[in-house]
Formats: C-alpha cells, sequence, structure tokens
C-alpha cells in the first residue's frame, strides 16, 4: 500500500510543488475542499476525503475530517498490534504526512470593522484536530503546519532522512501553531466583550496572562554584546507595523528607547490635527522635548535644549518630516528618527546617513496599542500593568500658593507636567515656552534631580517652571527652585511635609500647583 498523505490547507502557498514531490516519493493525496480542487486544476491525482470515509461533508463544510477513517489513520501507532487489530476490524488505512494549516483567523479579524459571525465561522475545528492528532503521533506521522517547512522536508524525505529530531522539531511547531490560534481566538473573544461590557465583573486582573508573540527577529544581541536577544511580536502591530525606510537592523537598545520616544511625543498627539512636538531621548530618557509652528521648529527646539545629550540619541517627531526638518537631522550623528511619514525631499536628503534609521509608524498602529498592558519579568513570574498613557486633567489640579499663576505659567505647567511623566524617577523637569530647559532622572533623592535640572539649564531657569513626578519629602527642592529663579512648581502633592513647601513658595512669591495623580518611571 502506498504512503498517504493527507493535505488541507488555507494558506496554498506551495502546495502544489509539495503534492507533486510527494507524488514523486511514491505518496497518494487525500485532500478536501478548497484544498482538493487546486490539487485537481493542478492535474494530479487526488482522493477526496468523502470518498475515503464513505461520508459526505456535513453541515456546510464544517464537518469534513472529524471521521475515525481519518483520526484512526493518524493516530494509530504502527508498532501496537491492538492498534492494527482495530484498523484491520474497522477498514482504516494508515496517514503518514499531514498538511494542515487553519482558517485565516488571525486575518478577518485584523479587519476592525469584522462582524462577530464571520470571525465565529472563521474558527477551524477539524485542522487543529488533525494538527494536534498529528503531533502526538510524529513517531509515525510528518506534520506540515507552515509552506516554509516544505522544501526541507521533502530534501529529507528524497534523502531518506525523515529521522526522529525533524519529527519531533515538526510536532513543536505545529503545537506552537494551535497553541498561538487558539490564544488569538481568545484575545480577540476577550478584547469584544469588553468593549461591549460584557466582560466579567473580575475584569483583566483575574484572568490568565495569554502571551502569544511569534518570534519576530533574532538581534544581534541585547542591552550588551554577551546578551542574546530576541524580538517577539506580530509583523503588522506595533513597532513590528512600522516601515524601516533605510539604516542598520534595529537593536534591542534602539526598540527600548524608540518605545520612550514615541510614548513621549504620542502626549501631545501623533499625526495629522497634533500640535507640532519633538522628542529627544536618550538611553529612555527624554533630554530635549518642545513643541513648535511646525515639524521642523518643533525639532530644532527640541535639539537646542540639550545638543549635547543628542549625540547619538532617538528622536520621535509627531508630524511629518519635511525638507526644512531634513536639515535639522542631516548634520547630526543619531541612532534612529520615527515619523508618521517622511517626504521625499527629506528622504533624499537624509539618505547619505546610511546607517541612520528612518522609522515610518502610521498613527493606526500607535492608537491601536493604546491601553495595553505593560509587562516586565520578574524572578519566577511577570508583573503586568496597565500603561500610564491618560491624558492630564488639569480642571482636577488645584492652585495652593496664594498667587495664581499667569497664562503663561499656566501652559508652561501643562507642558512640563506632560513630559516629566516620560522622565526615569525621582524625576524633575524645568520647561518655558514649550521646551525642556533641563532634566533630572533617576537619582536616588529627588533634590538631587532637581540640581542637574537646574544646572542644566543655567540661567534660563529664572521665570520657568519646574515639575516633580512624585510629592517633595521635605521643602528643600522648592528652596533650591527658588535660588535658581524658578516662579512656578507643579507636583502631586500627599506628602506629610506639603505645608512647607507651600510656605517655601509663598515666601518667595512662586505658584505651586498639586494635581493629586503622580506619575513614577521606574
Amino acid at each position: 500500500m502506498a504512503p498517504t498523505a493527507l493535505l488541507s490547507v488555507s494558506d496554498k502557498r506551495g502546495l502544489v510543488p509539495l503534492a507533486e514531490g510527494l507524488l514523486a516519493q511514491g505518496y497518494a493525496l487525500l485532500s478536501s475542499g478548497g484544498t482538493a480542487a487546486a490539487l485537481a486544476a493542478a492535474g494530479l491525482p487526488v482522493t477526496k476525503v468523502a470518498d475515503h470515509t464513505g461520508a459526505p461533508e456535513i453541515l456546510g463544510g464544517r464537518v469534513k475530517t472529524l471521521h475515525p477513517r481519518i483520526h484512526g489513520g493518524i493516530l494509530a501507532r504502527r508498532d501496537d498490534p491492538a492498534h492494527r487489530a482495530d484498523m484491520e476490524a474497522h477498514g482504516i488505512a494508515p496517514i503518514d504526512v499531514v498538511v494542515v494549516n487553519l482558517y485565516p483567523f488571525k486575518a478577518t479579524v485584523a479587519d476592525p470593522g469584522v462582524d462577530w459571525e464571520t470571525a465565529i465561522e472563521n474558527i477551524d475545528i477539524g485542522g487543529p484536530a488533525m494538527v494536534r492528532a498529528a503531533a502526538k503521533n510524529h513517531a509515525d506521522v510528518v506534520v506540515l503546519t507552515d509552506p516554509d517547512q516544505y522544501p526541507g522536508f521533502l530534501d529529507a524525505l528524497a534523502a531518506g532522512q525523515v529521522d526522529g529530531a525533524l519529527r519531533r522539531r515538526l510536532a513543536l511547531a505545529a503545537f506552537a501553531h494551535t497553541a498561538s490560534y487558539d490564544a488569538a481566538i481568545a484575545a480577540w473573544i476577550e478584547g469584544r466583550l469588553a468593549d461591549a461590557d460584557e466582560a466579567l465583573a473580575i475584569g483583566w486582573t483575574e484572568q490568565p496572562l495569554r502571551l502569544e508573540q511569534p518570534l519576530r527577529q533574532v538581534l544581534r544581541y541585547g542591552e550588551n554584546p554577551h546578551q542574546g536577544a530576541f524580538w517577539f511580536g506580530e509583523a503588522n502591530a506595533g513597532w513590528g507595523a512600522a516601515r524601516q525606510l533605510q539604516g542598520k537592523e534595529l537593536s534591542y537598545n534602539n526598540l527600548i528607547d524608540l518605545e520612550a520616544a514615541l510614548t513621549t511625543v504620542a502626549a501631545f498627539g501623533y499625526g495629522p490635527g497634533a500640535e507640532p512636538a519633538a522628542v529627544v531621548i536618550k538611553h529612555t530618557n527624554p533630554c530635549g522635548v518642545a513643541l513648535g509652528v511646525d515639524t521642523a521648529d518643533a525639532l530644532l527646539r527640541a535639539l537646542d535644549a540639550d545638543r549635547v545629550s543628542a549625540f547619538g540619541g532617538i528622536v520621535a517627531l509627531n508630524g511629518a518630516v519635511d525638507r526644512a526638518a531634513a536639515d535639522h537631522l542631516a548634520g547630526l550623528f543619531l541612532e534612529c528618527v520615527v515619523a508618521p511619514s517622511f517626504s521625499e525631499e527629506a528622504r533624499q536628503r537624509l539618505a547619505a546617513k546610511a546607517n541612520l534609521r528612518l522609522l515610518e509608524l502610521d498613527p493606526m498602529a500607535v492608537a491601536e496599542a493604546s491601553g495595553r498592558l505593560q509587562l516586565r519579568s520578574v524572578l519566577g513570574g511577570v508583573l503586568a500593568q496597565q500603561a500610564d498613557d491618560g491624558r492630564a486633567d488639569p480642571d482636577s489640579w488645584q492652585v495652593v500658593s496664594d498667587r495664581q499663576p499667569s497664562e503663561a505659567e499656566w501652559r508652561d505647567l501643562r507642558f512640563a507636567w506632560q513630559v516629566v511623566r516620560h522622565v526615569r524617577s525621582n524625576a524633575i523637569l524645568v520647561a518655558q515656552g514649550g521646551r525642556t530647559l533641563g532634566v533630572g532622572a533617576g537619582q536616588m533623592n529627588r533634590v538631587g534631580s532637581a540640581r542637574l535640572a537646574l544646572e542644566a539649564a543655567g540661567d534660563a531657569a529664572r521665570g520657568a517652571v519646574l515639575a516633580s513626578d512624585g510629592f517633595f519629602p521635605f521643602d528643600d527642592t522648592v528652596l533650591l527652585a527658588a535660588r535658581h529663579g524658578i516662579t512656578a512648581v507643579i507636583q502631586p502633592g500627599g506628602s506629610k511635609r506639603d505645608p512647607d513647601s507651600i510656605a517655601a513658595c509663598q515666601a518667595n512669591d512662586m505658584v505651586m500647583v498639586i494635581t493629586g495623580r503622580r506619575h513614577f518611571l521606574h
């Protein structure tokens, strides 16, 4: 009896060459539905599943392969006499190769307008059952779930090298395939229930974490050259949706810094209609952030905030990069620039900087990532939290000083508060005129961060505002700010010694605004 290959695929790439290769090695082909039609159209001999089982497809094609002659042929152990006896008694022929990939559920639900019924109808049932059966019985059955596996398998088959190691690797890929498929279904249904306010009251916080992300890229190394690193993520989501126009391959550190840059600039909107903003990031901290009349103006002001730190940095812009903006970038050493789009003139201007990575990231990819969970590994587990990406609500702020902010101070306080949340704690930020003047990040005490930020601002601190991501435990930061000429301070409040800091503001004719919300970033 000729060995048999069962083929039932949604993705028909490479199907005919695979079938031809199997026929050349003496295999008989068994198939159903569109796969059988594709093979017949190519002039290849194929037996339909319904003819093999003696049972017609029913329920509009929902039941085709769920039959003992299919699953018995896949699951039977060839070295088990009892299995062989059952096969003989029930007229079950062995199936030696199973080639299956599943209904395109992920592609179907990638359309934000897909309706519930269409999505549910694209949940495969028979396919995963065959894949799992073949993977379980991989000692006797080869399972293929990806067209990229076909050439290597045919080579091994022709060379007589379809050994246990290859079978186990293919079985692993098969189980990963069905696991990813089920995770995508569960995630989509969970999201739809949440959107419709039908989710259980316990919400996501008590649901198991589903983390199914395909390997997108093996990175050259991690934070340091001696660390291996990998990039997992869907090809069309988040940074996977970015279009790299030029430059070297993205590194681990590039991706970390790009994320920090994007979240900072997106605080001012991202894409058409957004107030022009530019961010320069160095080691995940913003060293220059500015608003402007257009993208080029915002970029120039952000770079001028700290050109020393900008060297080797990451730039994020929330509007289109034109020739004028490209001129500001061309004379600098930078690692990456990300923006919604680049004009052809800008690309030509920057083409000479062959190593500079230019990334176009569509605003839709940014919008779809909002409200996501942030994950971080810890010893023996994973922490998850909601992203701190909500917009500030100045209407809830409280002015606790006698002096009220001027209109210019209000603008600067709102700007500073939007930016300081993206600085590593303890965070202090000095700003004026829609631009950062000094940033103090990640120090072990808040007054240390204040010294760094105020010293970086220098004489420009006079008349500027100061923002702190956490409350002031003592009045020392306010007194230091007063000596440097700061006129207004914004902080979350909540310290037992808030009255001391308020009194220090009063004594120095300074404004103090309390937001009632802190923004630690560890």
